[in-house]
């Protein structure tokens, strides 16, 4: 028994040895001879686990998560704070709370912030690109720069962003752009897609669902006058489409898991998109006419190609003239 025991624990060696040279020599993370690339998709942090965040600080970076989170309870029809949105919440364009890797994250806006932007033509800080979403996304008002809940805000996005290099943009920052089709994109082919896959939730009229207590949506409304204004970025399809690519149908996609092909995609966002919603005045927007997107859907354009091409497509003749 004991002769048994020994040669067990002198096989255990072995292998133990076998392992940790092949660990320290780096072999067991080779593949056909090359180093094998961990996933260096961006983690959002957990305000749970963190115990540097202390004080005032860590009351306003949970205040802010909860802002995005449920910002019509605080600041929707029937908000707390204030009543200056249209009732949707930041996380339903940026999902959960902005920290969703390709869910329209906030990983990049610290570590980018201010910077030129081509669509105002001047440098934004952080509180001018929340402003723009209020106005934009929640087809609203601004809260005040000076205001605890734009201090809470602004300290959310600061700790999301806190481990991101200044000036660098994280794999999986934003929204995934997808390769454009070689033709344009069909809202009569995204009807079918949207009834098949997100009406259930959505609403067959775009509606969005309330949830019970009726102060915010558990479903967001992609049309409509409850929805996002056509000056948010959601309303270009490209960015539409990507989005959708990497979350939706919600919580039954991944980025290495999509359910929808990138045509369905296409059509889908051209769909959303041809529906009616509120107007904003753009008129202001890009004073370089030369560097609107190639989806942006209001002319005047630095080219000859009309309105509808600029937002549905066919975006390869586009994309060529820009490019010569």
């Amino acid at each position: 028994m004991k002769k048994q025991y020994l040669v067990l624990m002198g096989i255990i060696a072995i292998i133990s040895i076998y392992f940790l040279v092949g660990f320290i020599s780096g072999d067991y993370f080779k593949i056909d001879g090359t180093i094998a690339k961990t996933d260096s998709t961006w983690v959002g942090p957990s305000i749970y686990l963190d115990n540097s965040t202390i004080g005032e600080e860590r009351e306003l970076v949970i205040y802010g998560q909860d802002l995005i989170a449920h910002t019509s309870t605080y600041l929707g029809p029937k908000g707390t704070v204030a009543q200056i949105t249209n009732g949707m919440n930041c996380q339903n364009c940026h999902l959960q709370a902005g920290a969703k890797a390709w869910g329209n994250n906030y990983a990049a806006v610290f570590s980018t912030y201010p910077k030129f932007r081509d669509r105002s033509g001047q440098i934004e800080s952080i509180y001018k690109r929340v402003a723009d979403c209020m106005e934009r996304s929640l087809n609203g008002t601004a809260v005040d720069s000076n205001s605890r809940e734009f201090k809470a805000i602004y300290a959310y996005i600061k700790w999301l962003g806190q481990d991101v290099e200044k000036g660098s943009k994280p794999h999986g920052s934003g929204i995934e752009k997808l390769a454009f089709l070689d033709r344009a994109a069909d809202p009569k082919k995204g009807q079918l897609v949207y009834t098949a896959q997100c009406q259930s939730c959505h609403g067959a009229k775009g509606e969005g669902q309330l949830t019970l207590d009726e102060l915010e949506y558990a479903y967001p409304p992609l049309w409509g006058a409850n929805s996002y204004n056509d000056g948010a970025g959601l309303f270009r399809v490209s960015n539409f489409a990507g989005y959708v690519k990497n979350n939706m149908p919600y919580l039954l996609t991944s980025h290495d898991a999509p359910k929808l092909t990138n045509e369905e995609c296409w059509d889908v966002a051209a769909y959303v998109n041809s529906q009616s919603r509120p107007h904003k005045d753009q008129s202001m927007d890009w004073p370089k006419k030369d560097k609107k997107p190639i989806d942006f859907a209001f002319g005047p354009y630095a080219d000859s190609f009309p309105e509808s091409q600029h937002k549905f497509g066919p975006y390869k003749p586009i994309k060529k003239y820009y490019t010569k």
